[in-house]
């Protein structure tokens, strides 16, 4: 038996690799299928099966692409109606791989057609339980994605059921392997590791602990921030089914002409610097909105970016396939294509961004401006500057309209990343004063003498 976990760090998403004699299992693919192709031809493999836990809301499956150049069977649990063929596989149903079996646990919460698959090794014992997005490593799936259809406390109460009944009495020793990490937006405070035991869950998974269904259902509705709206679209995508992701790398890598990409502008389309900020902040185009792919770039598109609106990218040269295939791997397929030789083909004014180390903000707030912070609600939370506003970058940007256009700001996120994001917005915004991003963000603040809030001593830190 083989077992490997592809994790995908821009998009905190796992899917797995899972062999035995010969034949392999591929659960939750993303939408590249050369990957799993090549891992099971290196080893020698057929590609048996490809297992669903669930529509996928944050990303579009490699599924179909993946069966149809495999000749695997896409296999989901109970209650997932597509429009295309699979196996809907019943609760308590077992697949054969090898010397391996798969059961299928229906543990719908997160979504209703959920589930999740227990692997049994050559001996018959339970081994392992990929989750999907049931249960995370600390955390538990949003329900909240069916709102409209279903409410989150219905779905929260399924779940409630489908974690005691069927996945807390597993062996302590049964390793879990979820869909997503830390960072994902399926949940609401996933854990740093990509796997644990059940035992592990049950000590320090807040979702395990005993409690009645009320206390549970209060506690994984609380505080769940909206869901990016293209989670809804990719769903549907997910569902219903897409174009080949080699015919949409094909369509969307177009090489265009500055005339080409200014007429793309003028007829509408968003002008999405894909560049690190360090680079960005060096000239770009007017009216760029910058998403470096050096972070989590499909993750802000997707929060950021309406899924429908057509898109014309500014890349580092021989960077500009990756931009188009991480924008599809999050259902984004509108693209026009790319500024050829990118930034240097630009023949008018580049506009800057200044940046200032940490130390230097303190001569920048007596010069009058203002500390901005564009974190997460839980990362303001455990620590903000005490001066600091506090705008969520994923509120952006209907929420600058608590800020005054004219004034000057400087803009810090945790690292760096999500703030040049902001100032790249707030300028498409209107804003006039001046922005400065700040190097190393709050990881480097919190080693200045600024005054600061902490959560553990609600006062002020000098």
């Amino acid at each position: 038996m083989y077992i490997e976990q592809l994790y995908t760090t821009c998009l905190a998403e796992a899917a797995y690799y899972i062999e035995s004699e010969g034949e392999a299992v591929i659960i939750d693919p993303l939408r590249e299928t050369a990957p799993y192709l090549a891992l099971a031809q290196q080893r020698k493999a057929k590609i048996k099966y490809v297992f669903e836990t669930h529509f996928h809301a944050d990303f579009v499956s490699g599924h179909i692409d993946l069966a149809k150049k495999t000749g695997a069977a896409i296999v989901y649990g109970p209650q997932a109606n597509t429009h295309y063929e699979v196996i809907n596989a019943t609760d308590g149903q077992v697949f054969s791989v090898g010397k391996i079996k798969f059961k299928v646990l229906h543990t719908p919460g997160h979504t209703p057609e959920s589930s999740c698959y227990l692997l049994f090794d050559e001996k018959g014992q339970e081994h392992a339980v990929f989750t999907g997005d049931t249960l995370f490593v600390g955390d538990v799936g949003r329900p909240d994605l069916l709102d409209g259809v279903m409410t989150r406390e219905e779905l929260a109460s399924m779940l409630y059921d489908s974690l005691n009944n069927k996945l807390k009495t597993l062996p302590d020793a049964v390793i879990v392997y979820p869909a997503h990490g830390a960072g994902s937006a399926c949940g609401k405070n996933i854990g740093k590791e990509t796997f644990s035991t059940i035992g592990e869950q049950k000590k320090y998974n807040y979702a395990l602990q005993e409690q009645t269904r009320e206390e549970f259902i209060a506690k994984v509705t609380d505080g769940i921030l909206p869901p990016p709206a293209y989670f809804f679209e990719d769903a549907r995508i997910n569902k219903e089914g897409y174009t080949s992701i080699d015919e949409v790398i094909k369509q969307n890598s177009k090489p265009l002409s500055l005339t080409e990409f200014k007429e793309a502008i003028v007829k509408g389309a968003l002008l999405l610097d894909t560049r690190k900020p360090d680079d960005f902040e060096k000239g770009y185009i007017p009216s760029s909105l910058n998403i470096g792919l050096n972070g989590q770039y499909a993750v802000w598109v997707g929060t950021l970016i309406d899924i429908k609106q057509p898109l014309v990218l500014v890349a580092e040269e021989g960077k500009e396939e990756e931009a188009v295939l991480r924008l599809a791997r999050v259902g984004y397929e509108n693209v026009i294509g790319y500024l050829k030789h990118g930034v240097t083909a630009w023949d008018g004014k580049l506009e800057t961004v200044r940046s200032i180390a940490a130390e230097d903000m303190k001569v920048e707030i007596k010069r009058g401006l203002k500390a901005l912070d564009v974190r997460r609600p839980g990362e303001w939370e455990a620590s903000h500057l005490k001066a600091a506003s506090f705008v969520p970058l994923a509120n952006f940007p209907k929420a600058l309209d608590v800020l005054e256009k004219q004034h000057p700001y400087l803009v810090h996120c945790a690292g760096g990343y999500r703030s040049m994001i902001a100032i790249s917005l707030m300028r498409r915004s209107g804003f006039t004063g001046e922005l400065v991003n700040v190097y190393g963000g709050y990881g480097a603040i919190q080693q200045t003498d600024l005054e600061k809030v902490n959560a553990d001593t609600a006062c002020a830190d000098n």
